[in-house]
Formats: C-alpha cells, structure tokens, sequence
C-alpha cells in the first residue's frame, strides 16, 4: 500500500465476521480506525453518535436491508458521511438502486483489499473538496476553509476549535449535538484528560451572546449543545 495515504475513521457495516475481520486487521494495518456492526440498527446508531471518513455498507444485513440502510445514515447520521456500499449484487440494476438509495460508491466482491482502501481515500478527499466555500444560517456566515465565522457581519475571533464546534452546530441545526460527536470531530481518539470541551464551549457562549445581546447556546440535558435562532433570523 501507499505510505502516504491519511489516516481515516471507518465505520465497517458487514454481518460475515470472517470478511469483516479481514477488512478491519488491513485498515487497521494502515493506522486507520475502525468501528463494527454486523446489524444496520446498530450501523445507523453508530452514525448518529459518532463522525466516519468513510462508512463501508454491506447491503445483505439480518435486520434491515442495505438499501434502507443508506436512506438512514443520510437522513439522520451527524454530517454527510461517504457511503462505500460493498456487496455480491454485480447486476447494473443492484448498482443503480445503491446510488439512488444514497451511495458514494460500489465495490463488488470479492474485492482487492489495496482497492478498497484507495476507494476510501478518494472518497475522504472528495467530501473535504466538497466543503462548501460559505454556509449561511440566519445571521451566521461560516467560511469553512478560512475557519472564520460572523454575526451579521461582524467577524467573531474563534479559535480553530471553538470554529469547529460552531460548524457542527451550524450543520446540525437545529439538532442538538453530542457531547460524544464533538470530542470525536474536534481530538479523535486524543480526547484530552480534562474536560477542555466545557471550556471551548463557554468561550463560544459568551462570544456569541456579545455579538448577538442573547442566548444562541443552549445545553440539552443528557444530549448536548443546541444552536438556538428566533424567529427573527
């Protein structure tokens, strides 16, 4: 394999634990990380709590098909995560339905695992490329790239992190996001000893409530951080 390639979060959708255990060690092997359901509920839980590179989707799962699978994951996962869906179905027909039930891409099996895994690159890079230049959300505009944010024009000095928390929010909105979701987005598997998240988000409160005269921050009990717009915006 390719020394360079980056190193991704996979979530692995696959009930042969056979392949998935050869899917998994490979990945593994390449530094990557990698979660496992063998069950599309647990699958779209797993997406719902936590942010992938890439999600590998068998479509022949015990519970629910792959199909429903992907609708799922798309209407309801934290953000827009690439769907590789992986499976014996070869028939252009099979293929066609898995693009139109949301997949980014399709692997027959069996397939060369080097492939697979710059499948997933290719498929990282392109949802980075597809960041959008601009997100506006009532008062709020974000430029993703230059990791800058403003209130009605006026520029809040966040730090990268306090940036990345807002982002979230914003792409959320208006769903509340857990605490779990942002302490994986913002340090991966680094998440550090104290709770350094409180903090970002105190900061963030406070400078949105100085530019804004109120609350736009809110806590969920047991769930998270809210984004709250009135009607006005």
């Amino acid at each position: 394999m390719h020394a360079e390639l980056k190193k991704l979060k996979i979530l692995v959708v696959e009930d042969n634990l056979t392949i998935a255990r050869q899917v998994t060690a490979f990945l593994e092997g390449l530094s990557w990380s990698c979660d496992f359901a063998h069950e599309g509920k647990l699958a779209v839980h797993l997406a719902q709590e936590n942010v992938y590179d890439v999600v590998l989707l068998d479509l022949n799962l015990p519970d629910m098909d792959g199909l429903e699978v992907c609708r799922q994951m798309k209407a309801t996962a934290v953000c827009n995560m690439p769907v590789l869906m992986l499976t014996a179905r070869d028939a252009f027909e099979d293929k066609a339905n898995g693009f139109a039930g949301g997949a980014d891409d399709y692997l027959t099996k069996p397939f060369d695992l080097r492939e697979l895994a710059l499948r997933c690159q290719a498929l990282a890079r392109r949802q980075q490329l597809h960041v959008h230049k601009q997100i506006n959300l009532g008062p709020l505009l974000l430029l993703p790239r230059e990791m800058q944010a403003r209130y009605q024009g006026q520029a809040l000095g966040l730090t990268q992190i306090g940036f990345k928390i807002l982002l979230m929010l914003v792409q959320q909105y208006p769903r509340a996001v857990s605490r779990s979701v942002l302490l994986q987005a913002i340090w991966g598997d680094a998440i550090p000893e104290s709770d350094a998240l409180k903090s970002h988000i105190y900061s963030l409160r406070k400078q949105l409530e100085g530019v804004s005269g109120r609350k736009m921050l809110a806590t969920i009990h047991q769930i998270g951080y809210q984004l709250q717009l009135d009607e006005n915006d």
